[in-house]
């Protein structure tokens, strides 16, 4: 049997921080101030957010290795993660750490064992207990959110997203194969 395991979860992690950091350096600095809408972040402020996004499940999965949420002190752990978000940084120190933080984590991820991510952490109230794999795969997914609004500002700025372009690409290879095809 195939199970989906840390291994799997690290290299999804990894696959989608590429994505995000490919993203982040097509976008020109001079665009990094910008808003797509009033009460938006910029995008700087969503890339920063996106490189710290990792902290609150840190906190809770490896430091803390929480089995519950109630009385997780959540407020302390979002004022950190603010700070680190109001710090002003350039596009290249943003990169860096898209990077280096994305790969701590999904190194940190690789090291769980099953037993680890089949760890049951109790929600709030008369939610259902879910598994640590679940709450871990949650951040993979949080980031993926965040680069739907990075795909939709590079639309904004005229720009072609690096993975409609590939799919494009794609998509002209296999009719030409098939032209080519049918011309034999």
């Amino acid at each position: 049997m195939n199970h989906y395991a840390a291994p799997e979860l690290a290299n999804a992690f990894r696959t989608v921080r590429r994505n995000t950091v490919q993203a982040a350096e097509e976008i020109p600095e001079g665009k990094y101030d910008f808003v797509a809408a009033p009460g938006g972040r910029s995008v700087r402020g969503l890339l920063t957010h996106i490189a710290f996004l990792t902290m609150i499940p840190e906190d809770m999965h490896k430091t803390n290795r929480l089995t519950t949420l109630s009385g997780y002190d959540f407020g302390a752990i979002v004022g950190r993660v603010d700070a680190e978000e109001r710090t002003s940084r350039t596009k290249a120190q943003i990169i860096e750490l898209l990077r280096s933080e994305g790969e701590r984590f999904a190194s940190w991820l690789e090291s769980l064992t099953p037993d680890e991510l089949g760890e049951r952490i109790a929600d709030f109230g008369t939610a259902p207990a879910r598994m640590r794999l679940e709450h871990l795969m949650g951040v993979k997914e949080h980031e993926m959110h965040h680069r739907g609004q990075l795909m939709l500002v590079q639309r904004m700025l005229g720009m072609v997203p690096h993975l409609t372009r590939q799919r494009e690409e794609r998509f002209r290879a296999r009719a030409a194969a098939a032209t080519a095809s049918a011309a034999t």
